[in-house]
């Protein structure tokens, strides 16, 4: 018989983390502590968090401990976590998956039995650089570089646009595209009207992909832009509540996008994830995952399941460097060794 507890915790951000839609300072997050009376002793924890005006189960914090409540009493009765009831809420759905996947391991954080769980590998990351001004940002990438990260990904779309190539013509000036992998995200921050000609502009410096370029659901817009692009273009944003198979489907066919990017908080859970990407590759479509901002609870989880669909030898760095962006995040034996992240012992 299962038992399930929820708490709450407000996690408050190093500095300020901007993004197109604008800055987070703080980050609420729900835990779900699974046991089984059987072995009390034995609890599995996930988390369950939303991004503001980016989930699609983003809810006033009252109907949201409501719903996920009830989806915990439904499990406790059952045993059963119900996936075609929980797919319009990915972030429950991933924080209870993260629960009982851990009970299973039996409260082990190495829920899949993997070289990276087992301490043996790590996971190659890029490193972040966020949004600020031209010195704020060529200040965070010069940290990176210097911590050994051989793949940096540049939040765009806050400061004029022709700073940020000012940066990036920087940092080719310095780096060859050997040296340093540079991915940027638009977060839809361009106009469909300008996003060609941006899209030119930075193919010039050897980028390898860019995030979201216009805004979701313009699908027949992203799609010219993907088969005329001159630079890779991977979806993200695109992908939140489109939760169903066929929706799935549809949206890969008619964009057919050269990547897209996973959070398991907002794109389905665990079980959605691996459904993108098995849908992704059977149309020789490129994926990674990155975290969505969750404290460690949900970035081990994230990684966990990375290490297990991706693994062994991860080749494609993935975004899971967030573990060190709040002041007050639950402690984990996760550690970032130059560009890779770790189980440490």
């Amino acid at each position: 018989m299962y038992k399930i507890n929820i708490s709450s915790r407000t996690l408050h951000f190093l500095r300020p983390a901007g993004t197109s839609r604008g800055v987070y300072t703080t980050r609420k997050s729900y835990y779900v502590t699974l046991s089984d009376t059987n072995q009390p002793d034995v609890v599995g924890i996930g988390e369950c968090a939303t991004l503001p005006d980016l989930s699609c189960d983003t809810m006033s914090d009252e109907e949201y401990e409501q719903k996920l409540r009830s989806f915990c009493d439904n499990f406790c009765r059952t045993g059963i976590i119900d996936l075609d009831a929980m797919r319009p809420y990915p972030s429950m759905l991933f924080g209870l998956e993260t629960a009982k996947a851990q009970l299973d391991a039996k409260g082990s954080i190495n829920f899949f039995n993997t070289a990276f769980g087992r301490g043996e590998e790590g996971i190659t990351i890029n490193g972040l650089v966020w949004m600020g001004t031209f010195e704020e940002m060529y200040q965070r990438l010069e940290a990176k570089l210097k911590a050994g990260f051989r793949c940096v990904k540049l939040k765009i779309g806050a400061i004029d646009f022709e700073k940020e190539l000012d940066l990036i013509r920087h940092i080719r000036q310095a780096f060859t595209r050997e040296q340093v992998e540079l991915r940027v995200d638009a977060n839809g921050a361009f106009a469909p009207e300008d996003a060609m000609q941006r899209l030119e502009a930075l193919a010039q410096y050897d980028i390898h992909s860019i995030e979201q370029p216009i805004r979701q659901h313009q699908w027949q817009e992203m799609a010219r832009l993907c088969a005329d692009s001159p630079l890779s273009i991977a979806l993200d944003e695109e992908l939140i509540g489109v939760n169903d198979s066929a929706g799935k489907v549809l949206l890969l066919d008619t964009i057919r996008p050269q990547y897209i990017i996973l959070k398991p908080s907002l794109h389905g859970g665990m079980a959605g994830t691996r459904e993108w990407i098995t849908m992704a590759e059977e149309r020789n479509i490129g994926s990674w995952i990155t975290s969505a901002l969750e404290s460690n609870i949900g970035l081990n989880a994230i990684a966990q399941l990375t290490a297990d669909i991706y693994g062994p030898n991860i080749t494609t760095p993935q975004g899971l460097g967030t573990g060190q962006l709040f002041t007050d995040n639950i402690p984990m034996p996760l550690e970032i060794k130059g560009d890779q992240l770790w189980i440490s012992d």
